[in-house]
């Protein structure tokens, strides 16, 4: 049995041991920075930490939180959701997994961060060297997502720049093309925006394997993505906490303007209820909760890095506690604020388009000398009689009965929401070129608000490892900056969008998921409950109490497994395709991917979760020095608990019996590096 360790003056904090020195007194090689906790578990250094970054003040930090967890799924995805799934029962599963399932997981990225003042890749090495591979799995899958989300962002511009004109007739998304020729009559059979979005924007090719050369001007808009995003990310928070004022904030006085416009035009209300309208018996359906846990799960930005690295910049008495829960209430409440907003464009959008339908009805009624039809019938007349038509006749002429719900039951979701379903309402609207200038600067303000998070936990992840500690952050900025642009490309091809959808489907999903399944064992089992909350009680003075031991150990763990074990399921039983564009039928078609991009898919999948087990396997085996070049004591040894004894023993090498404590004063010792 292992001997009790001899205190070393108060218990307040992590007892460290010196990684250079091995438990039987051999010396390692190369030396690290030991950091070690003093009073309150602060970290004590012998000279500032003028390297690590801080918040210039609260508001800027809570801004950049939201403007990190808001983001376009806000706007196109959870409308959709609550429509699909219930409508208002919806919100019944959605916040029963926000309670269960994102805080808690939202606050152990927000306070082990704070506590350790690290990167991803420091906190984990930290907790345990054999656990560095979660932080670099966290950077590859953020590198991934990095690269589609700003493709995003380029369409963003590219309509943001197309809707400066004077009038609505003017919008080049407002009517077909007028050449008589295969571009009109691929417009006749789609629409004016659906035919804009697919030939005139993207220049859609007919599937994946025929991108053909990259489209001029998206490359443009591409390049000034990314040229935009480095101004913003390249000195850190320095430079990005400026932009979040407008990020954070202008998406809601945009939300506000569509709001009080919205809830005015004919139709809004249809559409608000249609979405809100509770459909109970949906909430026996099993999906209907996984689709509310995958929404919390992934609408906080979990397992990004994000959140530690926004975290780590923290003072260490910041009140994590009760930051978690502000975020969080003002996630879940933009969400329904904007679903509110949504519902009432698409709602006036389905008055139009059932008006338009009855007026040709009405006419081809009365071509037909049907029912008393009169080519001047009035919407009234026809809404009578119609219930009244045998459904011999409706069906020989193809009448729809141009019903409101049905109309509604349309709605998108994704781009096909942003740019298509929203630029046809816009059209409707006065002056439509305002409304669409507005619209399109708020998904660029959220757009731009999620990548800066994106980017950040990318980035302090590189600038906390020593060796990219000899370049400025522009330099190392710059360099990733421009490694994503050339690499993002593929995106700017005919299959760029099909190539979007696949990265979207895999690059951030499973290995999404996995990481924050391990974060949450890493914290609650290795690291330690108790320690951890002990870590929030001296940082907040709030002792975490039931609820969230509950959904630490247990619940949280047991929805996350949930989702990855769904979503490994629905990849197998369903065999993923993508929206290939069929010109002749003016029409999008479902097509499966082929065999080689499914085989990128996997890669993608595995690069984002391998570096996990390779670097246990390769520490546990002393096949990789354990004091590797992490900034300022990244690899520090936590306190031998229960949890992590065995593990702590086996790696070096000697029976747990043996160990004796080692007394070190409270500063950083650095050996020479030989």
């Amino acid at each position: 049995m292992a001997a009790k360790a001899e205190p070393i003056g108060p218990r307040n904090g992590h007892e460290l041991a010196p990684l250079n020195t091995r438990a039987d007194g051999s010396e390692r090689p190369h030396g690290v920075t030991i950091v070690l906790q003093g009073s309150r578990n602060s970290l004590q250094r012998d000279a500032p930490e003028e390297d690590r970054a801080a918040w210039s003040g609260k508001l800027q930090f809570f801004l950049s939180i939201i403007g990190y967890s808001v983001g376009l799924g806000n706007i196109w995805r959870f409308p959709y959701l609550c429509q699909q799934n219930g409508g208002g029962a919806f919100l019944i599963p959605f916040f029963i997994m926000l309670i269960l399932e994102g805080i808690p997981l939202f606050l152990i990225e927000m306070a082990i961060g704070q506590k350790m003042r690290l990167g991803s890749l420091g906190v984990w090495n930290t907790i345990h060297p054999w656990l560095g591979g979660i932080g670099i799995a966290s950077c590859v899958v953020t590198l991934f997502v990095a690269l589609y989300y700003n493709v995003i962002i380029t369409w963003v511009f590219f309509y943001l720049f197309n809707s400066i004109r004077l009038s609505a007739d003017q919008l080049p998304w407002a009517h077909c093309p007028q050449d008589n020729g295969t571009a009109e009559a691929e417009c006749t059979k789609a629409s004016a925006t659906v035919y804009y979005w697919y030939r005139e924007a993207l220049d859609a090719s007919p599937s994946i394997e025929e991108p053909g050369a990259p489209r001029w001007w998206i490359v443009l808009y591409l390049l000034l993505a990314w040229i935009i995003v480095f101004f913003i990310v390249m000195k850190g928070i320095q430079s990005s906490g400026k932009v979040v004022y407008f990020t954070s904030l202008f998406p809601y006085v945009v939300l506000t303007i569509f709001f009080v416009r919205g809830i005015t035009l004919p139709g809004s209300a249809d559409g608000i209820i249609h979405m809100y309208k509770p459909k109970l018996h949906k909430l026996l359906d099993p999906t209907v909760w996984l689709d509310a846990a995958t929404q919390v799960f992934y609408s906080f930005g979990l397992a990004f890095g994000s959140l530690i690295a926004f975290g780590s910049y923290n003072t260490p008495n910041n009140n994590c506690v009760r930051d978690v829960l502000l975020v969080s209430v003002c996630n879940a409440l933009t969400a329904i604020y904007a679903s509110v907003v949504i519902f009432s464009i698409l709602g006036f959008k389905a008055y139009t388009m059932v008006e338009k339908c009855i007026t040709k009805e009405i006419k081809v009624l009365a071509m037909h000398h049907i029912g008393g039809f009169m080519l001047n019938s009035t919407q009234e007349y026809y809404e009578e009689q119609y219930p009244n038509l045998p459904n011999n006749v409706t069906s020989a002429l193809n009448l729809t009965g141009c019903a409101m719900s049905k109309q509604l039951d349309e709605a998108a979701e994704g781009t096909g929401l942003a740019f298509i379903v929203f630029t046809q309402a816009i059209l409707k609207l006065t002056p439509a070129p305002f409304w669409s200038i507005i619209f399109f600067l708020m998904l660029l303000s959220l757009g731009l608000g999620s990548q800066i998070g994106i980017m950040e936990g990318m980035l302090c992840t590189i600038f906390d490892i020593d060796f990219f500690k000899r370049f400025s952050k522009p330099v190392i900025t710059g360099f990733v900056c421009t490694i994503c642009f050339f690499v993002g490309l593929i995106f700017t091809t005919g299959a760029g969008e099909y190539w979007l959808k696949m990265f979207d489907s895999f690059a951030g999903t499973i290995g999404l998921v996995v990481i924050a399944l391990l974060e949450m064992i890493a914290v609650i089992y290795i690291y330690g409950h108790e320690k951890f909350s002990n870590d929030i009680y001296e940082m907040t003075g709030y002792r975490p109490g039931l609820y969230w031991q509950i959904t630490w150990r247990y619940v949280g763990p047991f929805i996350v497994s949930c989702i990855l074990l769904s979503s490994l399921i629905f990849m197998l039983l369903n065999p993923p395709t993508y929206g290939a564009w069929n010109a002749a039928e003016g029409r999008v078609e479902k097509t499966p991917y082929p065999s080689w991009v499914l085989g990128i898919a996997v890669a993608m999948i595995l690069a984002g979760v391998l570096p996990i087990p390779v670097v246990l396997l390769l520490r546990r085996f002393q096949c990789l020095a354990l004091d590797v070049d992490i900034h300022q004591g990244s690899i520090r040894r936590i306190e031998t608990t229960v949890s992590t004894k065995e593990m702590m023993s086996d790696q070096d090498g000697v029976d747990s019996s043996d160990e004796r404590p080692t007394r070190l004063p409270t500063s950083i010792v650095r050996r020479p590096k030989k």
